[in-house]
């Protein structure tokens, strides 16, 4: 059996570290903030990504460092580069392979028709750049690296667009206000899916240096609150949504620049996890139950 160290314990992360115990390895999660955890072969170690030297002393000898931490999303352009320099340079100093979890904010607003692995990165935001810059780093490591991109979460725990923006309303059956074109198809990507393809990743034979997609259920935003409100038991309440300048006016800064994800059709091609890695998509039924599931 192997060791593998955990970076970030949100639900990514947490679930990723479980499914490694739950396989036989040995794995230290480690975060900032990480309290005691009851997982199997699973030990919760409290570190500061940023800090590479702490971090590798606890990465000895693991076979991978698995880069799950995350940024206050105000805040990416400051405070995420120290993380990911931090992961990098520890998995550097122990010599160990580095599998990054990231997005699809890199390909940018000027991507047309299905997003694959291979396209080139062309940011057209902030936080698409500092994406980019993250995966720069990594490849530019002295160590084998591979990055899982995913798209919207739904989940258990999951802090995403739809749990800020619609799921609050959804609850309590009240008018929802959103982004973008309501019927435009639109990945979403069940958190669970993204640790089982981070893990299956892990293994991979074939040449580092590349990404693949977490497999995902495309359906437009007013689907997904249909068949939300249908499994709360409730009609679907009006829906509409902000223009820019509302979003402005309430403070949404860090929405705005990536409302174009929901403006358009946003089709991701997984082809290459599927056959290769062996991962596929959890039902939309599924990724909305495990979200709901304080709820119900």
């Amino acid at each position: 059996m192997s060791t593998y160290v955990v970076v970030g314990a949100g639900p990514v992360g947490l679930e990723t570290a479980r499914l490694l115990g739950e396989d036989g390895h040995d794995v230290v999660l480690t975060s900032r903030g990480v309290g005691s955890i009851d997982l199997k072969q699973v030990r919760a170690v409290q570190a500061d990504a940023t800090d590479a030297g702490a971090l590798a002393r606890i990465s000895r000898g693991a076979d991978a460092i698995f880069m799950c931490a995350m940024a206050p999303y105000d805040r990416w352009p400051t405070d995420f580069f120290p993380i990911m320099e931090g992961v990098t340079r520890a998995a550097e100093m122990v010599s160990t392979k580095l599998i990054v979890l990231g997005n699809l904010y890199g390909y940018g607003a000027n991507a047309k028709g299905q997003l694959r692995p291979d396209l080139p990165l062309d940011p057209t935001s902030r936080k698409g750049t500092v994406r980019t810059i993250m995966w720069q780093r990594a490849l530019g490591a002295g160590v084998p690296a591979i990055e899982v991109r995913s798209s919207d979460y739904l989940g258990y725990g999951a802090v995403t667009y739809f749990s800020i923006l619609a799921l609050p309303s959804l609850l309590e059956a009240k008018p929802v206000t959103f982004l973008g074109n309501l019927d435009a198809d639109h990945a979403w990507t069940f958190t669970k899916d993204v640790a089982r393809t981070l893990v299956a990743a892990s293994s991979y034979a074939g040449e580092w240096g590349r990404a693949f997609h977490v497999p995902s259920q495309h359906a437009s935003p007013r689907e997904i609150m249909r068949r939300t409100s249908a499994m709360l038991g409730k009609k679907l309440p009006e829906v509409s949504t902000y223009s820019h300048a509302q979003m402005d006016a309430l403070g949404m800064h860090e929405l705005v620049e990536m409302s174009y994800l929901f403006e358009s059709p946003l089709i991701v091609d997984s082809s290459d996890s599927e056959a290769i890695l062996g991962v596929s998509a959890q039902t939309i039924e599924v990724m909305i139950a495990d979200t709901l599931r304080e709820h119900i």
